[in-house]
Formats: C-alpha cells, structure tokens, sequence
C-alpha cells in the first residue's frame, strides 16, 4: 500500500491523534538522582496524559521533547558524579530528545506495534563545592565547575498497545546502548556508558464524550555497570499517575505526580558510599495543545514538575516541552 500523506483517518479526531503521538514518544533519557551520575535512563514525568495511547494508523512519526532540570543537593550531602564523590552540587540542563516512531502494524497479537529511536543530547552545567574522593580514590577540595555540549546514548524503543472503547493499555520497552559520548572523569555528562533496560505497563482511560483523561504508568530499570568507574548502578522503579480535562478539541490541562525508588542497592568497585539507594516524589501542572501543521495533526505540551521527599539524590525541578507530528500516514482503505 502506498503510504497517504497529509490526511487522516475519517473516525480519527486530529485531538486523538496527536494525544496518540505525544503519549507514545516520551521514552528517553533523564534525570533520576541517587544512581551513579544522577541520572537514569526512563525520564520522570514524562508519563503524562494520554500515555498509553497509540497511534492508529501505521506510519512514520516524529516528536521531540526539549528539557530543562535545575537542581541542587546541599547541606553537605554527597553524591557519586563520574567516578568521584563530590558535595554541594548545583545542576542546570537543557537537554533536546528528537524521536522517530515507526508503526508497521496495528494488528500484532491484537495490537498496535511501534518502534522508535531516540538520540538524546544537550548542555549540562554543574558547580560542587568540592571533590571529596577523586576518581583515582585520592582526597580532593575545592570548587569545581564543568560545562560542556554532548551527544548522549542512543535509546531504542518498543511499544505494544491494545484499545477497548476509552481504554488503552500499553507494554513498553527502552534499551540504552552505550555508544554515546561519555566524558570520562569529567562532571557534566549526558551519556551513562552503562547498558541499561527499562520495561513498563501503561492504562490511559480518556474519554472525549466526558472531557477526562485518567493516566498511570509503572516500570522498572535495570542497569549494568559503567566499565570506566566500575559502578553498577540498583534496580529502579517508578510510578506516574496523571488527570487531565480536555476543554476544547484543541485544549486540554491537568496534574500528573510521580514516585522514584531504587530497589536494590549500588554495587562494584567504584560504589564508594555503598547501597546508596535513593527515592523522591514529583508533583507539576501540564497543558497541551493540538492543531493542524500543513494539514497534520500536531501536538504540543507543556510539563513543569518539582521534586519533594528526596533521599540520596538532586532536589530538581524540571520543564518540559514536548511537539510531536505524523510524517506518513497510511490510512486504509475506506
């Protein structure tokens, strides 16, 4: 079949769609503190509104999502950054994560099947206070600042995702592939140069009729050790949960929380303050907007979400803003 582009499928509202599409996109790298770096692969809050609905047309997509973090860990608290341990960290990042989905079937076990990649790069800017244990083991002081541009890991993505009446239900999957530029001994990093594998489960109820849109989405992370620092990062596990009021076809906003836990400890090495677990909750405000793009149903969001309750990590705050669009759209016939 030839692939259709510029329309969509009569039964399809250009609002379901670009929900679909921003759902299904934000798998990608971010910050979750308390793992070596402060970092993990699964991106909190981005399991927003809609995130369990699927595209429903085979296709090409693309999205992008540019983030912003400010954080800061102070009164002395320590955190493992690049095979050292330093104090008083001051973090700000602005981050881009362009995407491209791919959807060659909705009929896989009674589903929709997609696959994407995502390439994750931007600029971090971190300030310590000092560097308690350098990554040689030997005691260093001092302020210490690092900023650069990189090119983080490339991610690939699995979605599976089934719809009965308002209810969509999504399994999903990350792989980290380490091939990223890892800045050895250096602060600001974006790659993990650690394999890392996320799997989740996700249900949106979103009712077009009503006006709601009812979210959650769980998983877990599982991560290999950095060959560099010899630190292998524990098993991480986060819920989201989000309420949205859809006002108008080309409107909607609601509040979206979520929990971090690390479930079992650090390891190896170069996990110089032991099992280090870490956990903290995130609670924001998000808005989104659908519109026609050169006759594609486009999607564009706003996320801001602050942290509280935080052990053993960054206390951030984070904004995100996140556009998605069809590229090629194969509608069936009739």
């Amino acid at each position: 079949m030839r692939p259709t582009i510029l329309k969509r499928p009569a039964h399809v509202s250009g609002a379901a769609l670009a929900a679909a599409l921003a759902g299904v996109f934000l798998l990608s790298g971010g910050q979750a503190q308390a793992s070596e770096n402060g970092t993990s692969v699964y991106l909190l809050g981005s399991g927003g509104p809609g995130t369990a609905i699927m595209p429903p047309v085979k296709g090409l997509f693309f999205a992008n999502t540019t983030y912003f973090l400010s954080g800061e860990a102070r009164a002395g608290r320590l955190l493992p950054v690049s095979g050292a341990v330093v104090a008083d960290l001051e973090a700000t990042v602005v981050a881009d994560f362009p995407a491209l989905l791919w959807v060659p079937t909705t009929d896989f076990a009674g589903g929709t099947l997609a696959l994407g990649l995502v390439t994750p790069m931007g600029h971090p800017d971190l300030t310590v206070s000092g560097v308690v244990i350098g990554p040689g083991g030997g005691v260093v002081s001092g302020a210490r600042s690092d900023s650069a541009f990189v090119v983080g890991d490339p991610i690939l993505t699995g979605m599976l995702g089934w719809t009965t009446g308002t209810t969509h239900i999504q399994a999903s999957t990350m792989l980290n592939i380490p091939v990223g530029d890892y800045r050895e001994g250096e602060l600001a990093n974006l790659a993990f140069n650690r394999w890392a594998f996320d799997t989740s489960l996700a249900v949106s109820w979103r009712d077009d009729e009503s006006g709601w849109d009812v979210s959650a989405k769980t998983g877990v992370t599982f991560n290999g050790e950095n060959d560099h620092t010899a630190y292998e990062t524990g098993t991480e596990w986060h819920t989201e949960i989000s309420v949205e009021k859809i006002l108008s076809p080309g409107f909607s906003a609601g509040l979206q929380a979520y929990r971090f836990e690390q479930i079992s400890d650090d390891s190896g090495a170069g996990a110089s303050l032991g099992a280090f677990r870490g956990a903290a909750t995130g609670v924001g405000a998000t808005a989104a907007w659908n519109f026609n793009l050169a006759n594609r149903p486009a999607s564009l969001r706003l996320r801001a979400l602050t942290e509280f309750d935080v052990e053993n990590r960054m206390e951030q705050k984070s904004v995100f803003i996140d556009f998605s669009i069809p590229l090629v759209m194969q509608i069936p016939a009739g």
